[in-house]
């Protein structure tokens, strides 16, 4: 067994703060007075139905789960084609993506009646409980994936003895447990993305354009499914989707640093752990920063991001100054260096989070302009947010590039050699950049967690009757969450980016344990035959034929790119046949229920709740296997060169229409709310129809669709590693 660092014990620690700190928050929430007999009522229905349809998708997922475990453990045992901890690794992996998912809507299903009540005192009551709120999900999400990590460390420390090789295995078995979190985070992703916009969507051509009702109108018989929708979507799904890139940065980071450092002794350990204590310490930067989260009433929309941008820049700010102190005390190499690879990973992040903020807050032009579109009609808002949403790619993807060109020169001095360590260092340095943009995700996904927690706070003011100024302040928090929502939805899409780019290079050293593990051997660039282990990137390339005039790895990238815009067209079209059913469901009730419109009559909520349920369980499970599918059909078919150019094609082509969707479809969203405050002509106008029409175009956009194709990136990826076995075994 390999001598563990006392430093490394901070980890588990963290994750028991966080864990500690959550349940916390959540006491405190609870604590609050959820407001009238009526607020209490509607919050019971929306739990109810969130609740209900959780249970329903993790039976389905579970099924998947014990089929795949079922196969992983064959492949293991059987075959010998894996690791035999991989079946293990896959099932906790997906059951705390899940955990994290499950603990995060239970909150905000209780938080956003307390919200609308405090709302009635004050917004800055109201901010902190929502705030709050969702950092129960960032805290669980970073204490359950910080446990998990420590606790198969020293588990397989245990089992593993011996040479440097031995934390080469051990990080790259543990990077198996996030397909289990990837897979969990698509089903939730997708599922619940599909729930919450066919109700959405209904609720919307029926009640706001053709009723010409308010939004979160009771008479709405689709208002309480969309509330549901809401948490299932943005919260559960949200969870699951950041926990899984949460873990896979911080593992895919330490298998590189394995192997960057495996010829140097003690060293390679600093290596490994080092981006789980940056992510420890993020935890406690993460906790000071939601405490300093507050507003003041009358506060305007800037006023309001400002609020929340003073607890994630504070954070950023310390974590940046935290790593040097981190790295330099661990002694690693090149210390200097790596710490400057981490800050360009946060730098990355806030510089994404703004200009995602830009294109999509009401309060700056490119929104601006898709509201005063609306004046000419709904096909100009549409090509407006269309235009908008591709403009808006430019930064995100320069950003990426540039903080991946940095640090890897960071991490090796500014050498742009490529020889074999040159590459294994400067990967490791991009690896490490990716877990400084998520190290302080504790307060990041509250910022996102809030969203969801503030729209439902706002609808249960509209169904309660609060008044205008009750309705004012929620309006004020839920503008803010449709803003932070798409930032965090742009910060996910980067973070995707990064630890993808670190999964390639996972993979190349999964496949050279499993050609050792087969006892194959390969030829080096001096025409020597080598075993796997001892080749470096550059042998390893040379073998495969890895590079562009190799027409294995070019239609491996075409199908990578394609299958970003076939998983799109499915979930999309998934969403419009559920939304079609919650029309025609909803038109029905308005025309054979008597008194809805006159609010003499209850609708019937149940139905349009079982209506977004069962599409959700129906449609989410094509797409999720067919992700899961088309990595291993591409490895038995391509081979190692075809997979490696998939993984390229699925994430250029993936990140890149990820930003665009979720950036178009937050445009159209506060277009939509600009409009509803009063400008150009206001709620019910020619314009306001116009907008609500761009906005039910935008919603699978931004909620179902763009923000599943970050994990659909990190997926193939996963697989791909998993099945690394499989494609060496035929290649």
């Amino acid at each position: 067994m390999m001598m563990i660092p006392t430093a490394f014990w901070l980890v588990p620690i963290a994750s028991v703060v966080a864990l500690c700190m959550a349940y916390y928050f959540f006491r405190t929430m609870m604590r609050a007075d959820e407001g009238t007999p009526r607020m209490r009522e509607i919050a019971s229905y929306v739990r109810s139905g969130a609740m209900s349809y959780l249970k329903q998708q993790y039976k389905v997922v579970t099924i998947v789960f014990v089929v795949l475990a079922i196969i992983f453990a064959f492949m293991a045992y059987v075959l010998k084609w894996q690791n035999p901890w991989v079946p293990f690794a896959f099932i906790t992996g997906g059951f705390f993506s899940g955990l994290a998912g499950f603990f995060g809507m239970k909150t905000a299903t209780y938080a956003s009646a307390r919200t609308a009540n405090a709302a009635r005192k004050s917004l800055d009551g109201g901010l902190k409980i929502a705030f709050r709120s969702g950092a129960v999900m960032g805290l669980t999400v970073v204490g359950l994936g910080l446990l998990d990590i420590a606790i198969w460390f020293l588990i397989l420390n245990t089992f593993y003895k011996g040479d440097n090789f031995a934390l080469i295995t051990i990080t790259t078995t543990m990077l198996t447990f996030g397909m289990g979190a990837s897979t969990q985070a698509l089903f939730a992703r997708v599922g619940g993305g599909i729930y919450t916009k066919a109700a959405d969507v209904g609720a919307d051509i029926v009640g706001k354009v053709e009723a010409d009702i308010p939004e979160d109108d009771p008479r709405n018989p689709a208002t309480i499914a969309d509330n549901v929708g809401d948490n299932v979507g943005d919260v559960a799904g949200m969870g699951a989707d950041l926990y899984e890139s949460y873990c896979g940065s911080i593992l895919s980071t330490a298998a590189l640093g394995a192997t960057a450092f495996a010829m140097s002794g003690e060293m390679q350990m600093k290596a490994v752990i080092a981006p789980m204590l940056i992510a420890a310490v993020g935890v406690f930067l993460s906790i000071f920063g939601i405490y300093l989260v507050r507003t003041k009433e009358g506060a305007t929309m800037r006023d309001l991001l400002r609020s929340l941008s003073v607890g994630t820049n504070v954070s950023a700010l310390l974590i940046a100054v935290a790593t040097f102190a981190i790295l330099y005390l661990l002694g690693i190499d090149n210390w200097l260096g790596l710490s400057f690879s981490v800050i360009t990973g946060l730098a990355a992040g806030i510089i994404i989070g703004q200009a995602t903020e830009y294109y999509t807050s009401h309060s700056y032009k490119p929104t601006q302009k898709i509201s005063e579109a609306g004046l000419t009609g709904s096909a100009t808002v549409i090509i407006k947010g269309i235009g908008t949403g591709m403009i808006s790619t430019c930064i995100p993807v320069v950003t990426i590039g540039v903080a991946i060109m940095l640090s890897y020169l960071c991490a090796n001095g500014f050498n742009m050699a490529m020889s074999a360590e040159a590459l294994s260092k400067g990967l490791y340095g991009i690896g490490i950049a990716a877990v400084g943009m998520l190290s302080t995700l504790g307060i990041t996904l509250a910022t996102d967690a809030y969203g969801p927690i503030a729209d439902n706070a706002g609808g249960n003011a509209e169904m309660s009757e609060l008044g205008e100024e009750v309705r004012h302040r929620t309006d004020a928090l839920d503008a803010l969450g449709n803003t932070t929502a798409a930032t965090g939805k742009g910060f996910a899409i980067g973070s995707a980016a990064l630890t993808a780019l670190a999964l390639l290079a996972s993979y190349i050293e999964e496949v050279k344990i499993a050609m050792e593990r087969a006892g194959m051997t390969l030829t080096n660039l001096k025409g020597e035959i080598i075993a796997a282990a001892d080749a470096t990137i550059p042998d390893f390339m040379n073998y495969f034929q890895v590079n562009l005039m190799n027409p294995r790895v070019l239609v491996g990238a075409f199908i990578g790119a394609m299958a970003a815009f076939l998983f799109c067209g499915l979930t999309m079209e998934a969403v419009g046949r559920a939304a079609q059913k919650m029309v025609e469901e909803v038109r029905r009730q308005f025309r054979e229920i008597a008194g809805i419109l006159e609010g003499k009559a209850t609708p019937d909520y149940g139905s349009c709740v079982a209506i977004s349920t069962r599409a959700a369980q129906h449609e989410m499970i094509f797409p999720s296997i067919l992700a899961i599918a088309i990595p291993i059909v591409v490895g038995l078919i391509l081979g190692v060169a075809g997979v490696l150019g998939l993984l390229v094609g699925g994430l250029a082509g993936g990140f890149t229409l990820a930003v665009f969707m979720a950036n178009a479809g937050g445009a159209w969203d506060n277009a939509k709310k600009m409009v509803e405050e009063g400008n150009f002509g206001g709620k019910g106008s020619f314009a306001h129809k116009a907008t609500i029409v761009g906005d039910t175009v935008g919603d699978p956009f931004k909620d179902t669709s763009g923000p599943s194709l970050n994990i659909l990136i990190k997926l193939m990826s996963m697989v791909s590693i998993v099945m690394a076995g499989l494609t060496v075994a035929f290649a």
